[in-house]
């Protein structure tokens, strides 16, 4: 399952089914999980987990230490989870000690061509992102997150759960829950209806969504008085309070 011409450092531990391809240098501390298949001209560096049944396509760089002058070649990781995908040319770095020592990617994670995701960034499961998006240190995307194409985002931003970013959108605040935006500037353009449809999501669930979105963004309130009229919407559609326990946590502001 290992191709001659690969090199793999002696210190590196993979599962005996682990398939890497021509020419991939795998290095001391990564760990393979089983079932993941390594394409040709990998590169991957320590401290790195990668588990089970993930594909990574050719000229991708995994593990590199992090872009941070900060960085004085401490110990840190970068952990990948079960059943991504990541496509050519992406670059993923580790963690930084000043930002809790871990790059994290979950499950079933769609990494498209040119992704790039810095140091310290925490991205949950089912998201997808288009060729050429790009985060910045500290990011956190949620579960089922989409970015489009060439999606730039600030460090320490957050995207939340079910939230859609559409083809060049620069992202420098929060963007909340279900939340569709675009522009550089991104600006809301409405309720990812189409995705929570998609994803199972209730007809009535969507409609008080949206009625949770027209208080956000549509009535002119400030946000603390829109949290306090779309708390009338929780009992009915525990989504709507997901919502808000994202707006109260949010340091950086949202997209508005």
């Amino acid at each position: 399952m290992i191709d001659p011409r690969a090199i793999i450092d002696p210190k590196a531990e993979l599962a005996a089914d682990v398939h890497i391809g021509a020419f991939s240098i795998i290095g001391p501390e990564v760990v393979i999980g089983a079932g993941t298949w390594v394409g040709p001209h990998v590169v991957v560096n320590g401290p790195t987990r990668i588990g089970r049944d993930n594909k990574i396509f050719q000229f991708s760089s995994l593990g590199e230490m992090p872009q941070d002058k900060k960085y004085q070649g401490e110990p840190t990781l970068l952990e990948i989870g079960d059943r991504n995908v990541i496509r050519e040319f992406c670059t993923l770095n580790r963690g930084t000690a000043q930002g809790g020592g871990v790059t994290r990617i979950g499950h079933d994670n769609w990494i498209m061509a040119y992704v790039h995701l810095a140091h310290d960034c925490l991205i949950g499961n089912q998201t997808i992102f288009a060729n050429n998006a790009s985060l910045a240190g500290h990011v956190v995307v949620e579960d089922q997150v989409i970015l489009g194409g060439f999606t730039q985002v600030h460090q320490f931003c957050t995207l939340g759960a079910h939230s859609f970013t559409a083809f060049g959108s620069g992202i420098a605040k929060d963007v909340p829950p279900y939340v569709m935006v675009a522009g550089h500037p991104a600006a809301p353009h409405g309720l990812n209806v189409e995705g929570l449809r998609r994803r199972g999501f209730s007809s009535e669930t969507i409609a008080q969504l949206r009625r949770a979105y027209k208080f956000l963004y549509r009535s002119n309130l400030i946000l603390k008085d829109a949290i306090e009229q779309m708390r009338s919407l929780v009992e009915e559609t525990p989504e709507v309070g997901e919502m808000i326990r994202f707006l109260e946590k949010s340091s950086r502001g949202i997209i508005r």
